[in-house]
């Protein structure tokens, strides 16, 4: 059976929990999950309450019937709705792994993404589009005055002809125009590979072997303007020592990779992330 999501936020105040509680049970529905977190530091409430209802009540009734009580509690909220697959893109340069663990997933139905098409501005990733039947889109920067521009105007038009839901950079090495990026505000993942916001930019296991860490990480986010600093929807760390060289933080960063990535998508498509200011709510 498909339930609803909703999730809110406000200031906090008494009375919050049990007014949307009897909203619920006023519609005829049936809460199946509960959660909430209060900041004290902000005074600010959220929480997120999953719920099934009657077989005969049409979605967009329930969302016009909770208006009214958002409005008197003035609350801010958005609805979802379980299961959810959404239009998926992925944006892909020459490191394949994060690409190829997305596919796979999606393939085998642990992430439920209706994959629309693996964009790259290399060729290699042609032959992992072909391997799982998913449209390759190959975009190239040229060596021309005006390459990055032409690149970039390229990409906008694919990605508003495709109109995805969800757009996932898995280790796509660009740094997209400001335009591209607000269009698709918090519908738009990135992986980064490391522990931000340590070592951001390019080179990051070059930074931390230089440094002499003692672990090595990966950041997933929602892409913002400002380069490797969106909201943090999942991180994830493991220890390293100064035997590691290089490329053996690498290659245990890219294990890492594949696993937050995968997880703050997870996590996006159950509607389990609320976006406060430049951090995000995860619930459970």
């Amino acid at each position: 059976m498909a339930s609803i999501v909703l999730l809110l936020w406000c200031r906090d105040r008494p009375g919050i929990v049990a007014a949307v509680a009897s909203w619920v049970t006023s519609i005829g529905g049936n809460i199946i999950d509960a959660q909430q977190h209060t900041d004290a530091h902000d005074a600010m409430f959220f929480q997120r309450v999953e719920f099934e209802v009657p077989p005969d009540r049409v979605v967009d009734d329930v969302h016009r019937s909770f208006g009214a009580l958002a409005q008197e509690l003035q609350l801010s909220y958005r609805f979802g709705v379980r299961p959810y697959r959404p239009r998926a893109v992925v944006l892909v340069s020459k490191p394949l792994h994060c690409a190829m663990d997305l596919l796979s997933r999606a393939y085998l139905g642990n992430l439920s993404l209706d994959m629309q098409a693996l964009i790259s501005n290399h060729p290699d990733a042609r032959n992992l589009a072909e391997m799982f039947a998913v449209d390759f889109v190959h975009l190239p920067v040229d060596d021309s005055d005006d390459g990055r521009a032409t690149q970039e105007d390229a990409l906008a038009q694919t990605l508003e002809s495709l109109q995805p839901d969800l757009v996932i950079l898995a280790r796509y090495m660009l740094v997209l125009p400001p335009a591209i990026v607000r269009r698709w505000n918090h519908q738009m993942i990135n992986i980064h590979h490391s522990f931000l916001p340590a070592f951001a930019g390019a080179n990051p296991y070059r930074q931390a072997h230089d440094r002499g860490v003692k672990v090595v990480g990966a950041t997933s986010h929602y892409v913002s303007e400002r380069l490797d600093e969106g909201p943090i929807i999942s991180q994830e760390v493991v220890p390293v020592s100064h035997r590691d060289d290089v490329e053996s933080l690498a290659r245990h960063g890219r294990d890492l990779e594949t696993i937050v990535l995968a997880r703050a998508v997870r996590a996006h498509i159950d509607h389990r992330v609320l976006v406060f200011g430049n951090r995000t709510i995860v619930f459970d």
